[in-house]
């Protein structure tokens, strides 16, 4: 799997999705917490979906198809504090009309700088998901920019976390996209959720 991906549109709202019937599988987390890097390293691809060192500059719903078998769906990323609150509360709104009800989609992918450990923030999308009784599971990005013991730590205070949210799989990923750590691991994880 992950042989070919390809980008197939971004979207301002929900609406006229292409492939309904697909398995979807999205990925969610703060800005600048590295979702297109790590999208990228999953799909074997340098710029299928777009980096950039500005926090917010998604926007969209990007859609990418995957292998012709299922969507990966690149959700706009929260908690920029230094974008206006007109736009903040429009990328809630569409994050918002994406989750309820979508029943292809089969699970969502949280990432969290593994530097920072989750914020107020990440845990109210965890509370979206929860009351969306979306199935989510926990990334830790940018492992290889801290110490193992730091590492250790934030994984135990996360999966401490978990155990609070009715939605959140009991296990999480440990990943680093410029070192290529734990992305194998992660690629399985995606397949098993597509495959569920």
């Amino acid at each position: 799997m992950f042989k070919e991906a390809g980008f197939v549109t971004s979207l301002p709202r929900y609406g006229n999705f292409p492939g309904k019937g697909l398995p979807q599988l999205a990925v969610c987390g703060r800005s600048n917490v590295g979702k297109s890097s790590l999208i990228n390293c999953l799909c074997r691809r340098r710029a299928l979906a777009k980096t950039s060192s500005v926090p917010g500059k998604t926007r969209l719903i990007n859609v990418f198809l995957i292998d012709g078998a299922f969507h990966l769906i690149d959700l706009p990323g929260y908690g920029y504090a230094k974008a206006p609150l007109k736009t903040v509360q429009k990328w809630r709104y569409l994050v918002n009309d994406y989750l309820r009800g979508r029943q292809v989609l089969k699970r969502a992918f949280l990432l969290i700088d593994s530097r920072h450990g989750t914020k107020d923030v990440d845990r109210e999308i965890m509370k979206k998901l929860d009351a969306a009784a979306v199935s989510y599971r926990i990334v830790l990005t940018k492992t290889d920019k801290i110490k193992a013991s730091d590492l250790a730590r934030v994984g135990a205070a996360t999966l401490d976390e978990l155990r609070k949210h009715s939605g959140a799989f009991p296990l999480i990923s440990a990943t680093s996209a410029e070192k290529k750590g734990g992305i194998d691991d992660l690629r399985d994880a995606v397949l098993e959720a597509v495959a569920s």
